[in-house]
């Protein structure tokens, strides 16, 4: 993999429409990495199989809605970003998309090419800060630990 593969947001888009999914790809593709899946089924798949920072996902899918399929990925994925993207205002599955899939951002189709590139990179910074303040908490609790493995061996002296 190349350098600047590796430094590509990579982001899986789920919508049971086709056409959206490579209208999606085909807009995007050269700024991110993109994955792509026909279902929340098939989303999971490629959670699975790949490291995926934002994953972007439509309301209204016919086997699971857009907010079941979040809040289902919880607990194995809990690190990406996650957007909500319907086609219409539907007031209860935004609170649902907050209160219950974690959702970062609600937009509505169709989208635009702009703004969804500045929700994305504001995503991915919110991504990379939480990663970061993941990997200071982990250093600071285990200098912690040696710390009070140092006092304990001074005490028994």
């Amino acid at each position: 993999m190349s350098e600047e593969a590796k430094d590509k947001i990579r982001i899986l888009y789920v919508d049971d429409e086709v056409n959206n999914l490579q209208a999606f790809k085909a807009t995007f593709r050269r700024e991110f990495k993109i994955h792509l899946a026909e279902s929340a089924a098939k989303g999971r798949e490629v959670l699975a199989d790949n490291d995926i920072d934002i994953i972007i996902t439509d309301q209204r899918m016919p086997e699971e809605t857009g907010v079941e399929f979040l809040e289902s990925i919880i607990d194995k994925h809990a690190e990406p970003i996650r957007i909500l993207l319907t086609g219409y205002t539907d007031i209860q599955a935004v609170i649902d998309a907050i209160n219950k899939g974690q959702v970062y951002h609600y937009l509505t189709k169709p989208w635009e090419e702009e703004y969804i590139k500045t929700v994305i990179k504001n995503a991915y910074e919110v991504y990379s800060l939480r990663k970061e303040n993941k990997k200071l908490t982990e250093d600071l609790l285990k200098a912690n630990e040696q710390l009070e493995f140092l006092l304990r061996q001074k005490l028994l002296s």
